[in-house]
């Protein structure tokens, strides 16, 4: 029987029981994961940012957590000789019209407590020398970082402190007993007086093994990037970024440096027919079948249209992506370009159609449910890590 068990490896799970082994260390926890390693899916494959959260509400989880989770991920990193560096990043307006947007963005910034700057044209050649742009806002307070390492680290705190960490246990079925919940698996039924759901992909599914209507479901994107060949690697000095469009909830085609060196390209978002769906080909039909019969989805696909088309067009031709790239940096050719990993958004599109914007925790009786954690939740994990520790029971009153 353990005190509390959280279903999902990847790194907000991870985060979760780092902070709760820390918070009590007499508890028995397990971390259930359904692959053969952790830190397989979103964390995975991650672009390595680490994001300031100059683009969220202020007040919202995702504008306080990320700020909160980036000071947490730097000292966990010094703590543990963690590679990574805070190269800051821009964000460049490119023509007249983004202007307004950038002006916006720039005071949401200011409201989140960041320390930005504004630059012009001649401003922004100084920071990146290749870049393309009327204007643009310096963020500081962004950096890189290799995820999966911080996951391994925080995966070796919790065996360290006599923490379970249960690979190969897809859960299958979730039952109440009359102590907690029997969480079947694959090949082991694991007892828990409370349960945690961090399995990002799944989490929809998880939540409703336990029979909890959410009035939500998550929607695969799929985010495919290129890279740049190694010789043309001098083009981008650190991470550029356009000016999101606000009615979309992606942020644009752009430049990242990552952390070994390589500079990636991307992405565009195109809906993924597999929840896991790395490559263009990969489809599973239940997974597919669920969103189609989805009426949500059609409506925000028909809100979407323009910008679904564009996104998918860019999926279809190099050309057209790399069209795209050089309204940031024109100097960027298709022959300077190669396929790179894909990675896959699990985004929560509630039932009367919208994408849920900010960070979704549904708590009850028995069990925690993280429903909504895509970008920036692997800056913001540490933090909504201690966040769910402030939400649940205490062992003693569980």
């Amino acid at each position: 029987m353990y005190d509390y068990v959280i279903v999902g490896g990847g790194i907000v799970g991870l985060s979760t029981g780092y902070a709760l082994i820390q918070k009590y260390p007499r508890i028995k926890l397990a971390v259930v994961e359904k692959e053969h390693t952790l830190a397989a899916h979103q964390t995975g494959h991650n672009s390595g940012v680490i994001h300031s959260g100059i683009y969220y509400k202020p007040g919202s989880l995702k504008a306080r957590l990320s700020k909160e989770g980036g000071d947490l991920l730097r000292a966990f990193c010094d703590e543990h000789g963690i590679p990574y560096e805070m190269c800051g990043k821009v964000i460049v307006a490119v023509e007249q019209e983004e202007l307004p947007l950038l002006e916006n963005l720039y005071q949401r910034g200011l409201a989140n407590g960041l320390d930005l700057a504004l630059l012009d044209a001649e401003q922004l050649k100084e920071i990146e020398p290749h870049a393309n742009g009327r204007k643009a806002i310096h963020v500081k307070a962004a950096g890189i970082v290799r995820y999966k390492q911080v996951a391994a680290a925080l995966a070796q705190e919790i065996q360290a402190r006599g923490g379970d960490i249960l690979l190969r246990s897809r859960v299958r079925s979730i039952r109440q007993s009359s102590s907690g919940l029997e969480i079947e698996c694959d090949d082991k039924t694991v007892q828990t007086r409370y349960l945690i759901n961090c399995a990002g992909l799944h989490s929809d599914r998880i939540a409703a093994l336990q029979g909890l209507q959410t009035n939500m479901k998550i929607v695969p994107f799929r985010g495919e990037y290129y890279e740049l060949v190694p010789e043309k690697h001098y083009l981008v000095k650190n991470l550029i970024y356009p000016v999101p469009n606000p009615k979309f909830p992606f942020l644009g085609v752009h430049f990242t440096r990552m952390i070994d060196g390589h500079v990636h390209a991307g992405p565009n978002a195109v809906l993924s027919f597999k929840r896991e769906g790395y490559r263009k080909t990969d489809l599973d039909l239940k997974d597919l079948s669920e969103v189609l019969t989805y009426p949500a989805f059609w409506k925000i696909a028909f809100q979407n249209m323009s910008e679904g088309m564009k996104e998918i067009i860019r999926s279809l031709s190099k050309k057209v992506f790399v069209r795209s790239l050089q309204r940031l940096i024109p100097e960027v050719e298709e022959n300077d370009l190669i396929k790179a990993e894909s990675g896959v958004r699990a985004q929560a599109l509630s039932r009367d159609g919208k994408l849920v914007d900010d960070f979704l925790i549904v708590t009850n009786a028995r069990s925690t449910h993280i429903l909504n954690a895509p970008s920036p939740a692997a800056t913001a994990s540490l933090a909504i890590g201690r966040e769910i520790c402030e939400r649940i029971p205490e062992p003693n009153e569980i």
